[in-house]
């Protein structure tokens, strides 16, 4: 090539155009592969695809494929896809996969255009996305540098052909070794881009956090439940639609109505829960895990939180919790028997953990209450005497502390209205003015009044404070709990059963959401819980563990890659098969999407500008469109335009016929047009496109 003409020069600048852009797309499948994701079926069929076109490229194969055939395939398979899913994979990851990969085949092999070349990148940049997803290893390590190192050649190699069209002329150097110096070229940029980003992927996650921090030390952070409670606060949190946390069940279908408990408060001065001053007892974290104690009876709940960054430094907890796995040197457990992390907790946590929902039976092994914690959780404030006769009222005849509470919480439920509406002006007895005057409010108000009833009939008692329920998103696969979620109940000490909880707020009236914006939603929390989990949570500590699972992943690269393969023949591990279902569809809408939006946009602009050159409106590019159509027409007769041949000439090869003839008339009617600017001759084009067309 360096001592070639400039057509030579040309024609090896587009084969090692078209060798880096087979290299992206076949990094970016190797990648894949390595996870053992992909079934024998789909992982041999673009294997070939891609060999093939490595002989296309060498000049060994011809495929001929006009846009009609591709288009065809495309939409043919596309129609399979229903098929595929009920009746042939009957799993909509796997036949999602399947139209992906299928249409990556098709493109790779068919690809000819810019735009098609275009779309071949994003095909292999979705395939290093779903690697980046499904491997953490060092074959995906390595195909990521590979995948640099052809986007870079690529991208080179695209510029240089792009000026050559131009006609420009190199200032220095000439053609001379210019495949050695685009090489050249390529991977020093490649090894300068990894260096550089190595270095920014182990120290900015710290170093962003800390500033922003110092800087901020409460931005971005969603209203969260502090060490103390003041009525109405839980009212003003829930009409926040921020998302707080998001929590993934193992092993077991989610509950119904789970209460994820964060603060307990144990003293009340008639407006405000707080808890005494108590600096708690550190609890360390010993390779990653925290034993709370031994497992209770009831039911087992294994689950991660992923915490979004809220004022508060509580964790949250379903049932009571047995074991947490977490990225902390300890854990703060408080008097009130909650958990927390302390003035230096991490913003956006994530952490695992086993609990147990506690059976409600009579259990004979709970100590009772010592003295001093239940007179502490009997103290009362200065009341409205109407609180105190009430409560015995509503308990007189009851045998037992837990079928008075039972009444006392039954009363609250059947008797009062849960309302969001604020207060109109301050009164000096929110909790006197909420039972015996408005008779409805925030969930706060009930926990506080069943609470303060307790107390006035000597059981003791405390408010808990933390989220209820949530939704549970379907493309995701994570429970979503929002600020609105925000809820306040009562635990109650019962003998030979502990800690009760009772929650004496009635359901909430407010209709439910619109379920296509629901839906929306649904995909927008995936995105955004994607974001979280696989970009904003790689803080250090994941890090370091990914490089230790390099290195040791590295002393056996050449066994388990064959490993790999193996799996890859049998079909898709289980980690892939969760990742499909949450991300599958997502990725399935953006593929069919690109490709089908170029036709349809392009198909629809063209009907409008032949519409307007139709009714007189031609403009000097539409000369090109009707040029492109014209080509088209004959095209089908098998008459292929040459690139370096002038319109005129094309016209002047063409066998003496009535269609040669009607070709020479559109070509002068479109130079008129394309270059003089002469509307008039938009109608004559028109006219021997039609009889060419036609005929």
């Amino acid at each position: 090539m360096a001592r070639g003409s400039p057509a030579d020069v040309a024609d090896g600048v587009k084969r090692f155009f078209d060798l880096s852009l087979l290299g992206l797309v076949a990094s970016g499948y190797l990648a894949v592969l390595g996870s053992a994701y992909l079934d024998a079926p789909t992982a041999t069929l673009v294997g070939a695809a891609l060999l093939l076109r490595a002989l296309i490229v060498a000049g060994l194969v011809r495929l001929p494929a006009s846009d009609r055939i591709v288009a065809a395939l495309a939409l043919a398979y596309i129609g399979f896809f229903p098929v595929d899913y009920l009746f042939v994979s009957r799993d909509f990851p796997a036949a999602a996969v399947h139209l992906v990969f299928f249409l990556a085949a098709l493109k790779v092999l068919t690809a000819h255009t810019s735009r098609d070349h275009v779309f071949v990148a994003v095909i292999a940049f979705l395939e290093l996305l779903s690697a980046a997803v499904l491997s953490a290893n060092l074959n995906f390590f390595v195909f990521l540098a590979l995948f640099l190192v052809f986007g870079v050649a690529a991208f080179a190699s695209s510029e240089v052909r792009r000026s050559i069209r131009k006609g420009h002329h190199l200032a220095r150097g000439g053609w001379k070794n210019l495949a050695w110096r685009l090489t050249a070229l390529t991977l020093g940029v490649s090894f300068g881009i990894l260096a550089l980003t190595g270095g920014l992927f182990f120290l900015l996650p710290r170093t962003a956090q800390a500033a922003f921090r110092r800087f901020a030390p409460q931005g971005g952070r969603v209203p969260g439940f502090a060490n103390e409670m003041t009525l109405g606060d839980v009212g003003r949190i829930r009409m926040n639609r921020s998302a707080v946390m998001h929590v993934r069940f193992f092993d077991t279908e989610q509950p119904a109505d789970l209460k994820w408990r964060g603060a307990v408060l144990s003293q009340f001065d008639g407006r405000r829960w707080y808890n005494p001053a108590d600096a708690g007892r550190a609890l360390p974290v010993t390779d990653g895990l925290i034993r709370l104690g031994e497992r209770t009876r009831g039911e087992g709940l294994r689950y991660e939180v992923q915490l979004n960054p809220i004022a508060s430094d509580a964790l949250f907890f379903a049932g009571e919790p047995v074991m947490v796995r977490v990225n902390a040197p300890a854990l703060i457990r408080t008097a009130t028997d909650s958990l927390r992390m302390g003035e230096d907790h991490v913003e956006g946590l994530h952490y695992g953990a086993y609990s147990v929902l506690r059976e409600t039976d009579p259990d004979p092994a709970v100590q009772p209450l010592g003295e001093y914690e239940r007179n502490a959780y009997l103290l009362l404030p200065a009341l409205d005497h109407r609180i105190v006769a009430l409560a015995r009222d509503l308990t007189r005849g009851q045998t037992s502390d837990a079928m008075r509470a039972r009444a006392l919480e039954s009363y609250l439920r059947d008797n009062f209205d849960y309302s969001i509406d604020a207060l109109p002006q301050e009164v000096p007895d929110p909790l006197a003015s909420f039972m015996f005057e408005r008779r409805k409010g925030y969930c706060e108000y009930f926990a506080s009044a069943m609470a303060v009833m307790l107390r006035a009939v000597n059981i003791p008692s405390r408010v808990a404070t933390g989220f209820q329920s949530g939704v549970y998103n379907p493309v995701s696969g994570w429970l979503i709990l929002r600020s609105s979620d925000a809820h306040s109940w009562v635990e109650a000490w019962l003998p030979e059963r502990g800690w009760t909880t009772f929650d004496p707020t009635p359901a909430d009236p407010t209709p439910p959401s619109n379920p296509l914006f629901s839906r929306l939603g649904f995909y927008l929390d995936a995105a955004d819980t994607f974001w979280q989990e696989w970009v904003l949570n790689y803080d250090l500590d994941r890090q370091l563990t990914l490089a230790a699972q390099m290195e040791s992943s590295g002393r056996s690269f050449g066994s388990e890659w064959a490993g790999h393969v193996r799996l890859a023949a049998k079909g898709a591990g289980t980690t892939a098969l969760r990742w499909g279902r949450r991300y599958g569809p997502v990725l399935f809408l953006m593929v069919v999407v690109w490709m089908l939006f170029p036709r349809v946009f392009g198909w629809v602009t063209t009907r409008v500008r032949v519409h307007q050159v139709q009714h007189g409106e031609a403009r000097a590019s539409d000369a090109t469109l009707l040029y492109g159509r014209m080509l088209s027409a004959l095209r089908r007769r098998g008459f292929e335009k040459p690139d370096w041949v002038t319109p005129g000439e094309f016209a002047r090869m063409l066998p003496a016929s009535e269609m040669a003839l009607q070709v020479t008339s559109f070509t002068k009617a479109y130079h008129e047009l394309r270059f003089g600017g002469a509307r008039e001759a938009a109608p004559r084009m028109m006219q021997a496109l039609d009889a060419l067309e036609r005929g």
